[in-house]
């Protein structure tokens, strides 16, 4: 087996002790039937990112976290990557100038879609006050909006084929945090719109039971903010396949913030995943690496190690420099960092040499704060395949000193 197993959790990968405590926390707090850690873990809020919980009949709105259905979208298109690279500066200015990034942006023209009529907002109606209108409008507004931190829109080159592919990364937007928030404070006795204390990073997880109204309100509102998601990266790749005046002819599309029912060593568990990735077999995945490094499509196998993973995989590449420590402290004031390992004039020496067109980005999503994604996924290699790998050409992101209130 490639994993260890320390106290009751199974790890994969390097261990990251910060990682490795919140995990025990979360294994020993509520009724779980297993934690883990993916080989790309790292710290998060209560529940490490790279982390797995899974639970008998309990949800966890802190485990799921503030970006509610964070995920990726690819696609590969009908266009030869060395025809784009002749115009690639010119498209990816396009890019930056169509969609929208950064925190809180909303479209010039809300983005109307069949989810509006989706049952499930009544969820809102029953909490009562002034929720549903306001989420609503919020949904609304930002669908199809990117957001900011390590959300992106990327082209690739497929280097076997010589194909360009397409790729995106965010979640739910301000709608999905704010159901996250919400579900936080009632679970604490808090108006679903007050404003939540101080939080620990370590703090032990907060649980629902699946069965009681919250549980069952939360997990419609997950579902809901899910699709959401799905319909914003969908309308993100259309966006691009218009500027490239391209078709499609192959996808993935998965979450890696979310909870599923599934069924595991037998019993029937709320599985939370929280920057981990689902790999059941035959089940593909899309797989990001930093700016200057590659990206992955992956396959499920069917392995006994892959279901002692609880069919799980890693998300991304795992950061090793928090956002403080590359890009150093920002006076919100001046809106100058200050301090801080990673200068631009290195990250842009990287991205050069890995041949990448770049449109915003700051240090702290720099190369040299992520793992090498190989070493990640070599990791897990008992439990999936690698079927595409993808080369980025091109990377879009919001600009440098945006704060990332989602916490992915």
């Amino acid at each position: 087996m490639s994993y260890e197993t320390i106290g009751k959790v199974r790890v994969w990968g390097k261990v990251d002790e910060g990682a490795l405590k919140q995990a025990q926390t979360c294994a020993y707090h509520g009724d779980v039937v297993q934690t883990l850690l993916m080989a790309d873990h790292h710290k998060g809020y209560s529940q490490p990112i790279g982390g797995v919980v899974a639970y008998d009949g309990q949800i966890s709105p802190s485990g799921v976290g503030y970006d509610i259905a964070c995920g990726n979208k690819a696609v590969r298109t009908n266009l030869m990557a060395a025809d784009v690279k002749k115009v690639i500066k010119p498209i990816m200015d396009e890019i930056g100038r169509r969609i929208e990034f950064g925190v809180g942006r909303s479209n010039a023209k809300p983005v109307d879609h069949e989810l509006f009529d989706d049952p499930d907002w009544s969820v809102y109606r029953q909490i009562g006050g002034n929720v549903h209108d306001k989420l609503k409008k919020l949904a609304r507004e930002q669908l199809g909006t990117v957001g900011s931190g390590n959300h992106y829109v990327d082209l690739f080159e497929e280097p076997e084929t010589g194909r360009l592919w397409v790729g995106n990364h965010f979640g739910s937007r301000g709608f999905g945090h704010k159901t996250a928030s919400g579900f936080l404070n009632l679970a604490a006795g808090r108006d679903f719109l007050g404003k939540a204390p101080g939080e620990s990073m370590d703090q032990p997880p907060v649980l629902l039971d699946l069965n009681s109204e919250n549980g069952d309100l939360y997990y419609r509102a997950m579902k809901l903010a899910g699709r959401y998601a799905y319909a914003g990266r969908d309308y993100v790749i259309r966006q691009v396949l218009g500027i490239l005046g391209a078709t499609s002819d192959f996808e993935v599309h998965n979450h890696h913030n979310f909870a599923w029912q599934e069924k595991h060593e037998g019993k029937d568990c709320i599985v939370v995943r929280k920057g981990a990735t689902p790999s059941a077999p035959g089940q593909l995945g899309f797989i990001g690496g930093s700016m200057a490094d590659i990206s992955v499509i992956v396959r499920g196998k069917d392995t006994s190690e892959n279901r002692d993973s609880f069919y799980s995989t890693v998300h991304g590449a795992g950061r090793v420099m928090s956002r403080t420590q590359a890009a150093g402290k920002m006076n919100w004031k001046t809106r100058v960092r200050v301090g801080g390992e990673i200068t631009e004039e290195r990250m842009m020496k990287a991205v050069k040499r890995f041949d990448v067109e770049l449109r915003g980005g700051g240090t702290d999503e720099s190369p040299f704060v992520y793992r090498n994604l190989r070493e990640v996924l070599d990791a897990h290699a008992e439990t999936i395949d690698v079927l595409h790998t993808l080369k980025p050409i091109g990377v879009a992101m919001a600009g440098a000193n945006e704060y990332d209130p989602y916490k992915d």
